[in-house]
């Protein structure tokens, strides 16, 4: 339950920094301004906040 939790952080972390270079809010990178890596961070994100509320609902599950 930990681990997944803390891999679901890391990986919204990674997606939210991917689609704020890909839509141009975080300049400096290769990945700024394109299409590609604000896809693929939105999809991170969605995925690591899917993987926090599995995580949240196993530790719910385990103490009722």
């Amino acid at each position: 339950m930990l681990k997944r939790a803390l891999f679901g952080i890391v990986v919204l972390l990674v997606g939210a920094v991917w689609l704020g270079q890909g839509v141009g809010v975080i300049h400096g990178s290769f990945m700024s301004g394109h299409l590609f890596w604000a896809i693929a961070g939105g999809v991170l994100v969605v995925l690591g906040v899917a993987m926090l509320m599995s995580a949240w609902r196993i530790r719910n599950r385990r103490t009722a």
